[in-house]
């Protein structure tokens, strides 16, 4: 990343800190940018998040350890993530119209780990995202086994968990990521 896009990156994180301070009570922005500046190596990862849409924001700290978590915040799943299927397996097994990807290497490549859905819940706890979109969310091994696939989405003003074969995409899932820092 160079110089100049670092600098508008932290500029982009710290607007988007301020104007969302409902995500992130009890953390300054002066903690946010002082874990940054020791682990800045990790700017690389927030700059892919906020390239493919992510609207990477921090929601959380272990006080232990003084990390600050970080979570896509977009108002919908990111738009350079989505038209995927689950995994490499789920790619393969498709015969004709695959998708360019898939998220679980998709995640990997970015440096992030998809969300639980217990944390895509905790997620939609601190605001509304996913209202026209869906997201793949990380899936228990013995559902994969079986070849099904976990997506989470809000409609009605609830949180939906959803099941479908990981070979399937749509133009409108994705999947949201977080990052330890």
């Amino acid at each position: 990343m160079k110089a100049a896009e670092r600098s508008n990156l932290i500029a982009t994180l710290h607007d988007r800190f301020v104007k969302n301070t409902r995500r992130h009570i009890g953390i300054t922005w002066s903690d946010v940018e002082a874990r940054l500046t020791e682990h800045p190596k990790q700017l690389d990862v927030l700059f892919a998040m906020e390239q493919s849409g992510g609207e990477p924001d921090v929601i959380e700290r272990d006080k232990k350890t003084g990390e600050m978590v970080f979570y896509d915040c977009s108002a919908e799943t990111p738009a350079g993530r989505r038209s995927i299927c689950y995994d490499r397996k789920a790619l393969a097994a498709r015969k004709e119209n695959k998708p360019a990807g898939n998220a679980e290497e998709m995640a990997a490549t970015i440096g992030i780990e998809m969300l639980t859905e217990a944390e895509y819940r905790a997620l939609q706890t601190l605001g509304e995202f996913d209202r026209k979109t869906s997201s793949w969310v990380r899936t228990p091994d013995a559902m994969r086994a079986l070849g099904g696939g976990l997506f989470c989405d809000r409609r009605y003003d609830q949180v939906f968990v959803y099941h479908n074969g990981v070979e399937s995409y749509y133009a409108g899932r994705g999947f949201r990521g977080r990052v330890t820092i």
